[in-house]
């Protein structure tokens, strides 16, 4: 934790020495993946997993002890991260899964009574029943736990340690993919709007709030508290979500620029400016979301990003109802490393390069000293080319196309292979406009070339927008991007 924090708040040193030591505690106890421990293991899981009761008597069977579940939270924290967590959590998935015998059965019974055309009654009784059983007996378990006080947040980290299991292939196979998409849509339910706060950061926010903000700040990490003073004040706003079962915990979190147009740089937005100018409202009419973060990796997959903009839209409309333009800038994630990619498979297919034309590939050259693509590539990975005024000149031309290519022309299942371009357009915003060196930064010029792009939301019609690009697989783009992808086609080959 940085030493400023602990200046800013000084309460918070007690709680955190309070908390390793505790946590410390913990870690003496851990078991390990020994025998000993795998027993100890299944015996609290048979303990702590509700058995799935008959249908008859579904509504009749008594819940299970709040201490068993109490348990549970406090043997699974005392576990260590790593291998002891992924043990647990594969031996749940495995052994308290659907009963698949059960499942065979009611299937049988659900065809049966659809070929003996039986009563609608009969056949709707029948699915039910096979519902019931396709609920896998480790749901039980998580129900309760969400009753428990504290009891949501966690299964938020519980589903963290899925999330990261899986990714490292720490955890792995069917029945913990499976677990961790029933978990997912548990969560998708109990994080629904109806149960979310809307609250603004000011730098009158709790000191933890801010902290946690700034810590959470995936897109533009802040640098210091002079930025995120800077992030707060004039010109900015700040919101996230809460949960009315952990309140003042931001789950996901969104920061606005309040300008007179529509920004091309990240740069003016998050320059490390003293906060001292007073807002003047007549100076606003665009609202730019320049950055969203999951503070959560547990609720990765829960639907918040789309219904906080929303919210925030309707809470600057409110404040601010002179603001006519609603727009992103935001970032490319994966365009170099696609760029790279692609120039590679080229020259080893080709042994030459198709993406540039004659002249610009002939500039490229001179610039660079060589006829391959290798010296290219490896200024592109170490962020080299940017020092060279010429080659960035150069390479505006050929970069802008090939990104608006990517952006729209590149698909997985049809939809948009960014997940950040997929993420705007299934809400119903335009692809409206890609801007050169719009982020300088070291992690900017590595992700996309320095490249960001806006899409622009215009209210009256992001539902039709959205249902567009989900039904019929529809981007909605301005003159500047459709143009952009005609120079791609006329000058690039694939």
């Amino acid at each position: 934790m940085s030493p400023l924090r602990w200046a800013l708040c000084p309460r918070s040193l007690l709680r955190g020495l309070r908390c390793v030591s505790v946590a410390a505690g913990l870690c003496r106890c851990s078991p390990g993946t020994s025998a000993a421990s795998v027993a100890g293991m299944e015996e609290l899981l048979s303990r702590s997993v509700p058995p799935l009761p008959p249908y008859e008597t579904k509504e009749k069977a008594p819940p299970p002890a709040e201490l068993r579940s109490a348990e549970f939270v406090r043997y699974y924290r005392g576990l260590e991260a790593g291998p002891p967590r992924a043990e647990l959590l594969t031996r749940l998935a495995r052994d308290f899964g659907v009963d698949h015998g059960r499942v065979a059965e009611f299937s049988a019974k659900v065809l049966q009574a659809r070929e003996q055309q039986r009563e609608l009654g009969a056949l709707l009784q029948a699915e039910d029943r096979l519902r019931y059983y396709l609920n896998p007996q480790y749901r039980g378990l998580f129900q309760h736990l969400g009753r428990l006080e504290g009891g949501l947040r966690f299964l938020v980290e519980l589903r963290g340690d899925l999330v990261e299991g899986l990714a490292s292939k720490a955890v792995d196979g069917p029945h913990v993919k499976e677990m961790n998409g029933v978990l997912k849509n548990m969560l998708s339910e109990w994080f629904s709007t109806g149960f979310l706060n809307l609250e603004r950061v000011t730098w009158q926010s709790p000191c933890e709030v801010l902290q946690k903000i700034s810590d959470s700040e995936a897109v533009h990490p802040v640098r210091n508290w002079v930025d995120m003073k800077r992030r707060v004040g004039s010109y900015r706003r700040c919101y996230f979500f809460s949960h009315c079962a952990i309140p003042g915990e931001p789950l996901i979190v969104l920061h606005v620029a309040l300008t007179s147009d529509i920004s091309s740089s990240i740069q003016a937005i998050v320059k490390e400016v003293p906060p001292l100018e007073t807002e003047d409202a007549d100076k606003i009419t665009t609202a730019i979301f320049y950055s969203i973060s999951l503070t959560q990796q547990g609720l990765q997959g829960v639907e918040l990003g789309t219904y906080l903009i929303k919210r925030v839209v309707k809470e600057l409309q409110k404040e601010l109802p002179q603001i006519k333009a609603f727009s992103t800038l935001s970032p490319i994630p994966g365009f170099t490393k696609w760029l790279v990619g692609l120039l590679s498979s080229q020259a080893k297919e080709l042994e030459r390069n198709e993406l540039f034309t004659e002249s610009e590939w002939q500039e490229i050259s001179e610039i660079t000293g060589d006829t391959t693509t290798e010296t290219l590539k490896k200024i592109l990975n170490n962020n080299e080319w940017v020092r060279s005024e010429k080659l960035v000149q150069v390479l505006h031309s050929p970069f802008m196309r090939l990104c608006a290519w990517y952006l729209y022309g590149e698909k997985h299942r049809g939809y948009a292979l960014n997940p950040v371009a997929n993420f705007h357009l299934q809400n119903g915003s335009v692809m409206w406009r890609i801007n050169w060196m719009a982020d300088t930064s070291p992690r900017g010029i590595a992700a996309s070339c320095g490249m960001m792009v806006n899409y622009r939301y215009f209210l009256e019609d992001t539902a039709s927008n959205s249902a567009a690009y989900l039904g019929s697989k529809q981007i909605k783009a301005s003159e500047q991007v459709l143009s952009l992808v005609s120079q791609f086609q006329q000058n690039s080959k694939l």
